[in-house]
């Protein structure tokens, strides 16, 4: 049974992980435990997979989005002040590589583009414009307050009604209205200068 705790046999382990805690199984990656950070992906995967495809739209695209986020998370857990929080931790990681993704989508998307267009509509200026305003409303989003940040890309990305966000952060229906709008009114604020 020792051995089994200690994550040096085989047998019990894979079910006292199973059972540990977030922290626990946080505490425990850091300390290079890879077992442990599969047991973090088995309780969260779907819904970071889940989370993926309402924010890009794509089965596959959300595949990517996940396997960075994943990628990302093992790289820096050590800096996860609060293994508690390690569910919220990886949906905000969803959140930017999705986000990141459609960001090179739309350069992509941009560069291609072989249809010479007259500057009133979408010429160079405008494409830099639009990426200003991506980049501006990006940095926006990380200085809210993570319940806040995390309402609003669930809700204006994602498309979630309120009852799946409250589900998904574990709020009430009512405080994840109050977040919406705090976070709302400072995006006005914050984005003012771009309209």
């Amino acid at each position: 049974m020792t051995e089994a705790v200690a994550g040096t046999g085989t047998g019990a382990a894979p079910s006292l992980l199973a059972q540990a805690s977030d922290r626990t199984l946080v505490e425990r990656c850091v300390d290079g435990d890879t077992r442990a950070f599969e047991t973090i992906i088995t309780r969260y995967g779907r819904m970071m997979k889940a989370y993926a495809v309402r924010l890009t739209g794509s089965g596959a695209d959300a595949d990517d989005v996940v396997q960075e986020s994943l990628i990302s998370a093992w790289k820096r857990i050590d800096t996860l002040e609060d293994g508690a929080m390690v569910k919220s931790w990886l949906m905000r990681i969803v959140s930017r590589r999705a986000i990141d993704l459609m960001r090179q989508r739309r350069d992509a998307d941009s560069t291609d583009d072989v249809v010479i267009e007259s500057p009133e509509q979408d010429g160079p200026e405008r494409k830099a414009e639009a990426s200003s305003q991506l980049d501006a409303l990006s940095a926006a989003l990380d200085r809210l307050p993570t319940g806040q940040r995390q309402a609003w890309v669930l809700r204006e990305i994602g498309g979630y009604s309120y009852e799946e966000i409250a589900e998904q952060v574990g709020q009430t229906t009512a405080s994840v209205r109050g977040s919406l709008a705090r976070a709302r009114a400072t995006l006005v604020k914050e984005m003012e200068v771009w309209r």
